[in-house]
């Protein structure tokens, strides 16, 4: 008797959970159809395959729906994501809708039982006043059903045996019956009908409803759309790729701990691009930047893991700092990176020096880093963010040792083409090394696509120039732009002092006289920001419009940068020697046209700068982005000023209200010097109104929330061709 209850209570409850994951999906397929479905049809009739291929992909980010395709009446496919296996073609499902014509179409759906896995397949027809249109298939991921039912019978057969010695069956009915009407109770009260009001509920429904009311917000919040920001990025890296804490490694850390004369420690921020994008982005996901520790009170400042928490002020993520020799510094960082890639990957006309000695110091830098990212993780299937051409060689590296590991690389700088990039000896170990990424992504596609010729011509793999990726040794890489941007809102902007009081405090410091109109330039003292060329455009713009002698002053903040390098040496001596021609040649009295300082400015500074300018000039030779032109419009809240961007910037492609000039044109980048000092206030208003509100839709989080959906969907993607694959060999 026993036996046949447990059998009995076994069907049952297997029955019910299976029923319940096929009501529960059901539902989620129909309010996902629902939501889309005017968007479906207004696509259907306009026949637009491409904006149906991207709804679909929508629909699809759901975390259990894994594939999608749309069907017409005559069982021919409209749209259709990439992953949608073919076996469910649109005639095979057709014939499952019920009905001799579209019109008499039914919702239709099936369970399949996989050894790995679980896929409920359901068909939803589309009719626009009983008129058919086609229909929706959406395949579902139910292979979490499985583990759950196993641990539903586990749990039930210990309880049958323990009910057999304590219980009758009598007593077993009411603890049912009990439950039922338990259940019962608490499903009312949480619909909100006013019958119910059980005392012992209600912590537990105020409990339920907040968590929820919380859930339905951030899902309105993700999937609505609206700018990025700080919490729907935290959401998405929860969502999508369950919360992992991301691990960045970079070069360059983001906060410096020196050493000062009088025994303090100060806290600096690096001038880099770099850190300027990825900070906000970990201030907002946390986890762990692992960078060379290069500040002079660095050591100090760690703990005994050599771990130091940032910001100062917030202190929400980690730092892991890394030792390297003077030998392994000169080595990997002047010589291979700064000495061989940088002027390799930058057309600005300096010869790239390789030494096989530099080599050697890069690969085992790189090997280093690896070992640290391996200690870091905490899971076997981290999502890792490599930065930039110091690392090339780590994602292969970091590949070996975690398989399953989400290798987002970015490359920061112009990746050039494949005649350029043969240069280097070791093209081909760099180029495999990069493929370990499981996303590659660069500024712009101009680059993705000389990447893409890069490794056809050098390597042996498959280049899918549809889908824009490479596949070697089965192994598939995904070649993405990302065009980098800035935080929106920007804190340092917060924190400046309003327009007007930013220009007299930054007019006094400098002694301009009333009256003067001043540009700005900020950036590292490097050959490739064409700091030189700037300095061209300005005598130019003196000598052809003498009215601005006098009322017309350039600031340069130039700071330091990679002062071993012989070539940069010669920059830092060619570029105060320019200045001051220049200045002895117009300076009077008090007024000079060209205030060079070489020195580090913290944000802060920069962005009083910013905000005092009435001119910023980007004026780079050749650059991956640039973000102090983003970070000039994020200062200017109050609508003024005027950009001036090299066309060779990748910024120049998005911020087509700059004025966009040849740096190398000396007559065009003056005649954009005058444009600006003499442009109207009112088209001033109107391009930095424009430029602003395309760098706060496009800002940083954007930037790295793709990055991140463009992860969890080829973690899907992967997923799904796992479950297949187990099926075809079941089939064969």
């Amino acid at each position: 008797m026993l036996a046949l209850l447990v059998s009995a209570a076994w069907i049952t409850v297997t029955h019910t959970t299976r029923s319940w994951f096929e009501k529960d999906v059901a539902l989620r397929s129909e309010l996902a159809v629902n939501g889309a479905r005017r968007a479906l049809l207004d696509g259907i009739e306009r026949g637009d395959a491409h904006g149906l291929s991207e709804l679909l992909a929508d629909i699809s980010r759901d975390e259990r729906i894994l594939a999608a395709t749309l069907c017409l009446p005559d069982l021919r496919t409209l749209g259709a994501t990439r992953d949608f296996p073919p076996a469910l073609d649109c005639a095979h499902i057709g014939q499952k809708l019920h009905g001799d014509s579209p019109a008499n179409w039914q919702p239709w759906s099936k369970f399949t039982e996989l050894p790995g896995g679980d896929i409920y397949v359901s068909a939803f027809p589309l009719f626009r006043e009983n008129r058919p249109l086609g229909f929706i298939v959406l395949i579902h991921d139910l292979s979490y059903t499985s583990p759950r039912e196993r641990s539903t019978r586990r749990f039930l057969l210990i309880a049958f045996v323990i009910l057999a010695v304590l219980a009758s069956a009598v007593t077993l009915l009411g603890v049912r019956l009990l439950w039922r009407r338990w259940s019962d109770a608490l499903r009312r009260m949480a619909l909100g009908e006013a019958d119910v009001r059980r005392p012992e509920f209600m912590p537990l429904l105020k409990d339920m409803r907040a968590l929820l009311d919380r859930l339905a917000h951030e899902e309105s919040s993700e999937l609505g759309g609206g700018r990025w920001s700080p919490q729907r990025l935290k959401l998405t890296l929860q969502r999508h790729l369950h919360g992992e804490r991301l691990i960045v490694v970079a070069n360059r850390e983001p906060y410096i701990h020196d050493r000062l004369p009088d025994g303090g420690i100060r806290v600096l921020h690096p001038a880099s691009g770099l850190v300027s994008a990825l900070e906000p982005v970990m201030r907002a996901c946390s986890g762990v930047w692992v960078a060379h520790g290069a500040g002079s009170a660095d050591r100090e400042t760690v703990d005994a893991r050599d771990h130091v928490r940032v910001p100062p002020d917030e202190e929400s993520y980690f730092v892991r700092r890394m030792w390297l020799s003077p030998e392994e510094e000169k080595g990997y960082y002047y010589g291979l990176a700064n000495e061989g890639l940088w002027p390799l990957c930058h057309v600005a006309h300096a010869r790239p020096i390789f030494r096989v000695d530099d080599w050697q110091h890069y690969r085992d830098v790189n090997q280093r880093f690896a070992d640290a990212v391996v200690q870091e993780a905490d899971t076997d299937d981290p999502v890792i963010l490599v930065q930039d051409y110091h690392f090339a060689l780590l994602p292969k590296l970091l590949r070996e040792r975690l398989p399953r590991a989400t290798v987002i690389t970015f490359w920061h700088i112009p990746w050039p083409n494949a005649e350029q990039i043969s240069i280097c000896p070791w093209h081909k170990e760099l180029i495999e090394g990069l493929l370990g990424s499981s996303i590659l992504g660069f500024h712009t596609q101009f680059h993705c696509n000389n990447f893409l010729d890069a490794a056809d011509r050098f390597l042996e793999s498959r280049i899918d120039r549809e889908d824009f990726a490479v596949v070697q040794n089965s192994r598939r890489t995904l070649i993405r732009p990302y065009p980098i941007s800035v935080e929106w809102p920007s804190r340092w902007a917060k924190a400046a002092p309003p327009a007007d009081l930013a220009r007299a405090s930054v007019f006094a410091e400098l002694k301009l006289p009333p009256g003067c109109r001043l540009g700005v330039g900020v950036d590292r003292l490097d050959y490739t920001k064409g700091i030189e060329e700037r300095f061209r455009a300005v005598e130019r713009l003196l000598e052809r419009e003498p009215q601005w002698q006098g009322r017309f002053s350039f600031l340069q903040i130039a700071s330091p940068s990679r002062t071993l390098i012989e070539r940069y040496g010669a920059l830092n001596a060619d570029v105060e020697a320019l200045a001051n021609r220049i200045n002895e040649r117009f300076a009077t009295g008090e007024w000079s046209p060209i205030l060079l300082q070489r020195r580090h400015a913290e944000p802060a500074e920069v962005f009083r700068l910013y905000r005092a300018a009435d001119i910023c000039y980007v004026s780079s030779l050749h650059d991956g982005m640039n973000l102090v032109a983003k970070e000039f419009i994020a200062a200017r809240d109050d609508e003024r000023g005027v950009l001036i961007l090299s066309k060779f910037t990748g910024a120049a492609r998005e911020l087509a209200e700059a004025l966009i000039v040849n740096p190398y044109d000396t007559e065009e980048a003056a005649s954009a010097l005058a444009a600006a000092l003499a442009m109207p206030e009112e088209e001033q208003r109107a391009r930095m109104y424009a430029m602003r509100s395309l760098v706060s839709e496009l800002n940083v989080y954007r930037w790295a929330g793709r990055m991140l959906l463009d992860a969890s969907r080829l973690r899907r993607s992967e997923q799904l061709a796992g479950l297949l694959g187990r099926r075809d060999e079941i089939g064969r």
